[in-house]
């Protein structure tokens, strides 16, 4: 493009460009950050059932769980900025096609299609986050973004929908996907790496570490499966235990925000004490997060889970993520941490759905 070409670019690996690259790969899920506005919004703006909303947030999903495993084939071969920018203004094109559906079975299909496209802008991002200095430090910021943007997006939106409806919604995105697409022309090319991140032979070629790579991609779909399969529907779980919508969504928005603390973290310290205890330790405490939502009749009990959730989060992702990219070369395996990611992220609601749909979570 010869736009891209006279426009200064930002220092590779300098923060600025660290923020880039989390909105151009937040530009294909954002629409996962607000799942649970989008949900309650189908509820009560399209008087949805609970569980065909779920459906709709799980198809939104995996098509970007097929996008981002689609991509992986094709990362070599592509010159990832242009693609990007077709991606962006299709992405937009899907959203503003949504406003006008009102059925439940027309907007899943338009939603798996608007996934698929952001899955494979998804994978780019991923793929390309893998080529700079320190991919850990990147995907934080990328968390860092996520969280920030979520928790505007949580604090709200739940309060327009019942003034404007669903479009406001997807006009949201829309606006994001737009202001990505005038970020993009200074991002510089980040060409393939030389050299992989993983054991060598004398051959000079790479050689994969097949159990610890499985170990981690299952680790980052189980992870993002469970976190989103509440997600979705939290919400709904406060209402359920009495909370109103504006104290709900205020309580989404600071706690979203606060969570930012956690990929902060590991912007800071990166890989200096490993991967292994971080990880650890984020998990004990995620389980213990997970089991206060059991008291969610409280207010505070209900604030203080979703920032120990959020915060936990956002530290546990970015070390799963940055331990992916050490096994690759060209952002391939990068971007089937992204499929098993965004499969996650689908596999969560779609079995929340089934629960509301049964009651077992009313």
């Amino acid at each position: 493009m010869t736009m891209m070409s006279k426009v200064k670019h930002v220092a590779p690996n300098g923060l600025m460009a660290n923020i880039l690259l989390s909105l151009l790969t937040t530009a294909g899920l954002y629409f996962i950050l607000i799942t649970s506005a989008m949900v309650t919004g189908l509820i009560e703006a399209l008087s949805l059932s609970k569980a065909t909303a779920g459906y709709i947030a799980a198809a939104n999903g995996y098509g970007a769980s097929i996008g981002a495993f689609l991509v992986i084939f094709a990362i070599k071969r592509i010159s990832w900025r242009p693609v990007s920018a077709i991606l962006l203004v299709m992405l937009m094109g899907w959203d503003i096609l949504s406003i006008f559906m009102t059925s439940g079975d027309n907007l899943m299909i338009v939603r798996f299609l608007h996934g698929l496209t952001g899955g494979i802008l998804i994978g780019i991002g991923f793929s390309v986050i893998s080529r700079t200095a320190v991919p850990d430090r990147t995907f934080a910021m990328l968390l860092f973004v996520q969280y920030g943007l979520g928790g505007i997006g949580l604090m709200f939106l739940p309060k327009l929908v019942p003034l404007y409806g669903m479009p406001i919604i997807f006009m949201t995105l829309v606006g994001f996907s737009l202001v990505t697409l005038m970020s993009l022309p200074f991002l510089p090319a980040y060409p393939p790496k030389e050299k992989a991140a993983v054991q060598g032979n004398s051959s000079g070629k790479a050689k994969i570490l097949l159990v610890p790579l499985g170990a981690a991609l299952f680790s980052v779909f189980f992870f993002q499966s469970g976190n989103m399969g509440l997600a979705a529907y939290i919400i709904e779980l406060g209402k359920g235990e009495g909370l109103t919508t504006d104290s709900i969504s205020t309580t989404l928005g600071i706690a979203n925000w606060i969570a930012m603390s956690g990929a902060a973290l590991v912007y800071v310290i990166g890989v200096k004490y490993g991967r292994l205890w971080p990880v650890t330790g984020g998990l004990v405490v995620t389980i213990l997060g997970m089991a206060a939502f059991h008291y969610s009749e409280s207010a505070s009990v209900f604030f203080w889970a979703n920032v120990v959730t959020g915060i936990t989060w956002a530290f546990i992702i970015p070390y799963l993520l940055g331990l992916c990219s050490e096994f690759d070369t060209q952002g391939q395996l990068t971007a089937l941490a992204g499929f098993f990611s965004k499969m996650g992220l689908a596999s969560g609601p779609l079995v929340a759905a089934g629960s509301w749909g049964k009651g077992t979570m009313a």
